[in-house]
């Protein structure tokens, strides 16, 4: 038997279960010592022992493969994920990257599996914190190959994460320009404060990352309910865990009227069991786990389970099932929390925000119809804070003044350092506490502190801790100062609940404008500014005026009870005539459609600027500009008319 017959019995023995056909590869190889075939025998029979279960064998197989084939690809590919699934993440990086090494013909398939080395590499090295050799790896791949909009998104978001600004960097063969078409609605959001761009990269990245997934045959959609039954309200989210969703979502799910509304809620993230999680699911009504469905089992589903209103948790972050909503398996869906901007999706209807995120006049800047809670944040009012430690305990200094903000690193970004550093040049018994990040981005920012005539000694940084530890920490610092234009969101409420005064900066932009909305809704509107100038000198006032700060932060601890911000049952009752009243427009058959005119073309003018520097113009000069870039379009091609900048 050749080894192209022995490859086709396996085949037809596969129906039996690859047990069968392992059996088959394994007789041959036996018998055919010597044989031209055999580093694909070996290749099939390695996947064959892979699905029985015998990964250590898969990996000897491919292995031997490997020995008698040194530039067979797929070998390299499969034996890297086989040892990444058996736990061994530094042998699987070895493997895939000793392939890219090798100095084998510039074939379309060798590049091919190039590219797929690399990006494995990446993938694995960034989820070990290994920021900065996954970006090389992933540079590399783009070197190769420039039109990847997925690696450009992981690039960005790692130099993001590692402050290395600019973070849209060039190189010889990659320019800015075809970086900033390809960056991520997330990335975006910590980039810029341009909510069109936001818009028209959320809908950019709809069509080209989500796409148009097939319909699956759904079971029928049903009726809107008579008044009076139960609505059936389905949460999907990836963060229904110990995360900061999971968190704030768990007093929510506690609270709903089961007399008005029945919760679904259907989880979408990594395998764990944690308290969130349990109290969670003691919480709703029925829980789904969608782990192991692919998108159109998920769909049928919840069209199966007949929910009314749909509410997506994710938006465009980690472990989102954005395809699922896609396929619409409920008649109505909601975009609330998850994400800080539009979904600039079909199939998004409604946007939950407030009066502070999205005033009317900033409506322009939504696909989705805006509803609006008194504060759109959720909180858990049972959060369990810890006993304080000491500054000494904590690494800071016992009479310093403070200035913390305890944000994730991704969301600094050149300008907001360079306002931090003038804040400490002119309050110089201070310390910046940050939450840190690897040592070479604590290293990074010390040393851009020195540069900007601050002492790098005078920046400090936090380890990670546990919930209950990290907020009863945030009580030592004197100031929170927020980042821009990406601001504190959870972060920001676990600060006020402690009784840290926060200093937040709005734009326009729905990721700036979250800190003024909690601020607010805590009861000192004082705290937010309005220009870059009025932060900093806001910033150093209260650093020099103790008894005005020690004045806030007793107000803020004396109102958290009765605040808005923390007034969960209050949200839960808004949220529900919110829900209510979806319902309604279903009812009488008008369901807002997604507004998603020239969001092509604006996108196309926001891709090809300076995004960063949209922070330094006006309202009225930020709108002036798109209007000319629009006229500049017409003036060549007509440009149809749409409800926001362009009357034609």
């Amino acid at each position: 038997m050749t080894a192209e017959q022995a490859i086709g019995e396996a085949n037809r023995l596969t129906v039996h279960g690859p047990a069968a056909a392992a059996a088959l590869y394994k007789t041959w190889l036996a018998c055919n010592a010597g044989d031209p075939g055999l580093p694909a025998i070996y290749f099939n029979y390695a996947v064959c022992l892979s699905d029985s279960g015998d990964l250590a064998g898969a990996v000897n197989a491919l292995r031997e493969t490997i020995r008698l084939k040194a530039d067979f690809g797929p070998a390299y590919i499969n034996l890297g994920s086989l040892l990444e699934r058996m736990g061994m993440a530094g042998p699987a990086v070895e493997t895939w990257l000793s392939y890219v090494g090798l100095q084998a013909g510039v074939t379309p398939d060798a590049l091919s599996y190039k590219l797929l080395a690399l990006k494995q590499t990446g993938r694995v090295l960034e989820a070990a914190q290994e920021d900065a050799a996954a970006e090389d790896a992933l540079r590399q791949s783009l070197e190769l190959n420039h039109d990847q909009p997925d690696v450009v998104q992981h690039v960005i978001a790692l130099r993001q994460r590692q402050c290395k600004w600019p973070v849209l960097a060039a190189s010889d063969r990659l320019e800015p320009a075809k970086l900033q078409p390809a960056i991520s609605p997330l990335s975006a959001a910590y980039h810029t404060d341009d909510p069109i761009f936001h818009l028209a990269n959320a809908y950019h990245y709809a069509r080209r990352t989500i796409g148009r997934p097939p319909r699956p045959r759904l079971v029928e959609v049903p009726r809107a309910p008579e008044p009076g039954r139960r609505l059936r309200i389905g949460y999907v989210s990836s963060d229904l865990r110990d995360h900061a969703v999971g968190f704030a979502m768990t007093d929510v799910l506690e609270s709903h009227d089961r007399g008005r509304v029945e919760v679904f809620a259907y989880y979408c993230g990594i395998n764990t069991v944690d308290e969130t999680q349990r109290r969670t699911r003691r919480a709703v009504d029925h829980w789904t786990d969608l782990n192991g469905l692919d998108d159109a089992r998920a769909a049928q589903v919840i069209r199966q389970h007949g929910i009314d209103i749909l509410v997506d948790l994710n938006g465009y972050t980690k472990d989102a099932r954005t395809k699922v909503f896609a396929m619409r398996p409920a008649p109505v869906a909601v975009n609330w929390f998850g994400f800080p901007g539009s979904m600039g999706s079909p199939y998004h209807h409604y946007i939950v925000a407030d009066n502070v995120i999205i005033p009317p006049e900033n409506e322009l800047y939504y696909s989705e119809k805006v509803l609006r809670l008194p504060c759109y944040q959720p909180n858990d009012r049972k959060r369990i804070v810890a006993p304080a430690p000491t500054r000494q305990e904590a690494g800071l200094p016992e009479d310093a003044f403070v200035f913390c903000c305890l944000n994730g690193m991704q969301k600094l970004t050149p300008r907001c350092f360079e306002r931090w550093m003038a804040i400490l040049r002119q309050v110089p018994d201070s310390v910046l506490w940050l939450l840190g990040g690897t040592p070479d981005t604590n290293e990074r920012l010390r040393a851009q502190a020195q540069a900007a005539g601050v002492a790098g000694e005078r920046i400090l940084f936090a380890d990670r801790r546990s919930n209950p530890h990290h907020l009863a920490r945030m009580q030592l610092a004197d100031l929170f100062i927020d980042t821009f234009p990406y601001g504190a969101h959870t972060t920001a409420s676990d600060a006020l609940w402690v009784g840290l005064p926060i200093l937040a900066l709005s734009g326009r932009s729905f990721a700036t404008r979250v800190c003024a909305s909690l601020v607010t809704a805590a009861g000192l509107p004082e705290l937010v500014c309005r220009t870059s100038e009025e932060y900093v000198a806001r910033a150093v006032e209260l650093a020099r005026d103790r008894p005005q700060l020690a004045a806030l932060r007793a107000r803020l601890k004396a109102g958290r009870d009765t605040c808005t911000l923390f007034d969960t049952p209050g949200l839960v009752r808004s949220l529900e005539d919110l829900y209510a009243g979806m319902q309604e427009d279903r009812r009488a058959g008008t369901l807002p459609r997604p507004d998603l005119a020239n969001l092509d073309l604006y996108h196309e003018i926001g891709a090809a600027e300076d995004l960063e520097a949209r922070e330094t113009l006006d309202d009225e000069a930020y709108l002036a500009h798109y209007r000319e870039r629009l006229a500049d379009f017409d003036a060549d091609f007509p440009v149809r008319a749409d409800r926001r900048l362009w009357a034609g």
